[in-house]
């Protein structure tokens, strides 16, 4: 036998409690009886009272309090083995950390944001088999499609903007890598979730997207970044400062070739071909909040497949007995009360 709470356990203790609080108030009450009633006339006085049915009854709201107890605990027993399917799509995150993503046009920035939007659609979104790609100048598979979305949640601490030993902002790669991912899945299972600002440098991208309609993977793109844009910081930006007009550091930002500051906007149009190309949704997120039911809707609507099928051996749920026996004793405990019934006497003395 086990219990499914254990930690309520406890309140069985309150039994022996409960039993000794109401000896102690029925002591009080004879102690009072008696102080203005001799024992002698208690026959008369109190022609019901006996000591072994009031200690039956103390006893009786002792063991209603220790049911009760139990049955909180929720008791377990009586194995039962079944079989649990889990069942859902595959899903792999391509998130951009390019060193445009670490913009500050969207609080607190780009690719804060973007991990955010990732950690919510795997928490929203359980029963799918998960995986993340970090994307820069190359793909990186940061974890396989796996049923344990915090291990995503983990992996998302260490991506870091131009963190990848390959700089720069191409997204072919990181697609390519992703699609490797689906290798044993069936087309109507797969689905891609890109988060980026939208940037691409490199020239593959229609190659990767060819691939994508061709192996039927949907990509669902969500751009995180403004039109208007911002400057990107440098990742050593504290010690690689100029001195402005008041004296102080002021933050470096990524320059073009003739020392202009180099602004980073939202390339959505990019990222509405690829969703519209690969059968996918497009929305913008300007924050962490940003709404992406759409997505996930889609997702959901998807066909499900069985991803995980195990024989369990479970317990019984048998709280019921324990709290059927309080309802019991309790019942008892009111119907047979301290004071056995006593009839009145008939008028002349006679019952």
């Amino acid at each position: 036998m086990s219990f499914a709470s254990p930690d309520l356990l406890w309140l069985a203790l309150l039994a022996p409690a409960a039993g000794l609080l109401a000896a102690w108030l029925w002591r009080r009450r004879l102690a009072a009886d008696a102080a203005w009633a001799a024992r002698g006339l208690w026959d008369r006085l109190l022609a019901g009272y006996s000591r072994r049915r009031l200690a039956a009854s103390v006893a009786l709201l002792a063991l209603a309090v220790l049911a009760t107890g139990l049955a909180l605990a929720q008791p377990r027993w009586g194995a039962e083995t079944r079989q649990v399917e889990r069942r859902g799509v595959d899903v792999v995150f391509v998130l951009d950390s390019s060193l445009s993503m670490a913009a500050r046009d969207v609080a607190p920035s780009r690719l804060a944001v973007a991990k955010a939007l990732v950690r919510r659609l795997v928490h929203d979104m359980p029963g799918n088999r998960v995986a993340l790609v970090q994307a820069e100048g190359e793909g990186l598979v940061m974890a396989p499609l796996t049923l344990d979305g915090s291990l995503l949640d983990l992996l998302l601490d260490a991506v870091q903007p131009g963190s990848l030993p390959v700089p720069g902002t191409e997204l072919s790669p990181a697609l390519t890598r992703a699609l490797d991912l689906f290798a044993d899945t069936q087309r109507e299972h797969r689905v891609m979730v890109l988060l980026t600002d939208g940037e691409d440098h490199g020239g593959h991208l229609q190659a990767a997207l060819d691939r994508l309609r061709r192996e039927g993977v949907t990509v669902h793109a969500i751009g995180v970044a403004t039109p208007q844009g911002a400057p990107v910081p440098l990742p050593a930006a504290p010690s690689r400062g100029t001195a402005g007009r008041n004296g102080r550091d002021e933050p470096g930002y990524k320059r073009d070739a003739d020392g202009q500051v180099v602004i980073s906007r939202l390339g959505e149009t990019l990222l509405e071909e690829v969703a519209a190309s690969t059968g996918g949704a497009y929305l913008r997120a300007t924050s962490a909040a940003a709404d992406v039911a759409p997505i996930e809707s889609r997702i959901r609507d998807m066909a499900s497949r069985r991803l995980e099928s195990e024989m369990v051996d479970t317990l019984e749920e048998r709280f019921q007995w324990p709290l059927a026996a309080a309802v019991v004793l309790l019942a008892l405990h009111l119907a047979f009360g301290s004071f056995r019934a006593v009839r009145a006497a008939a008028p002349g003395g006679k019952p």
